[in-house]
């Protein structure tokens, strides 16, 4: 989960914290210089590094060194935020960079202002099998911005790759109701059970949401078991 600069103020050393305030203006003063130059032909434009990018995406590069794998997330996302991240950094930062920042990546999409065209980067995460890529692409942007389609087969690459289906977000309002899911999950169950493999419960959990509310219980009264195949009828 990200932190918020208080708790990350509140856990870092000093030389952390120093480091974390020097990176965040420089961050900060990145987006000012983009902002005024877009009101102002005029203006002072960007500043770069040698490498042709802003500073501050080296500092992103390098959170882990200054302030803890255990803090990278969070500072990353702050960076990203701070700076108001172009599609172009994000893009060149998630392509460019680790897993771990490709992670902090898709875990911040959600707050930049980057409407849909972020997209590639998380179709991107879900084709991986890295399970910290998959987790981090099914966040909140993904819930904002997948269609039904991609939405539903990132559903399936989290069950596929063992990934727990509480990371994806906003399940429970997207699946409601999606009689195509609910399809896809029974034929994903109905292939676990024909090769003698267990059905997993993330399973039962997200066809539980994509099913009727009003679906009929057992005879002992609980609801009836989703992924099990419909009784025959008297005629059959």
């Amino acid at each position: 989960m990200l932190k918020s600069r208080k708790e990350l103020d509140a856990e870092l050393g000093g030389a952390a914290r120093a480091w974390l305030d020097e990176s965040l203006a420089e961050a900060a003063h990145d987006a000012g210089a983009a902002h005024d130059a877009g009101a102002a032909h005029d203006a002072p434009r960007r500043e770069v590094s040698p490498y042709g990018f802003p500073p501050w995406e080296l500092r992103y590069a390098t959170a882990g060194r200054h302030c803890g794998p255990e803090h990278a997330d969070s500072v990353r996302s702050l960076l990203l935020v701070e700076a108001r991240a172009p599609l172009t950094s994000v893009t060149r930062l998630y392509e460019q960079g680790t897993a771990a920042e490709r992670r902090a990546v898709l875990l911040t999409l959600h707050l930049l202002d980057l409407g849909d065209t972020a997209l590639p980067l998380v179709e991107d995460a879900l084709r991986a099998n890295d399970t910290r890529l998959v987790a981090a692409a099914v966040g909140p942007y993904a819930a904002d911005h997948l269609d039904p389609h991609a939405w539903r087969h990132a559903v399936l690459k989290c069950l596929f790759t063992e990934v727990p289906v509480t990371a994806v977000a906003r399940l429970g309002s997207r699946a409601r109701g999606d009689a195509e899911l609910a399809r896809m999950l029974r034929d994903f169950a109905a292939e676990r059970t024909a090769a003698g493999r267990p059905v997993p419960e993330d399973l039962r959990t997200a066809l539980g949401h994509a099913l009727d509310s009003t679906a009929p219980a057992d005879e002992g009264g609980h609801p009836a078991d989703p992924t099990a195949a419909p009784a025959p009828t008297e005629e059959s």
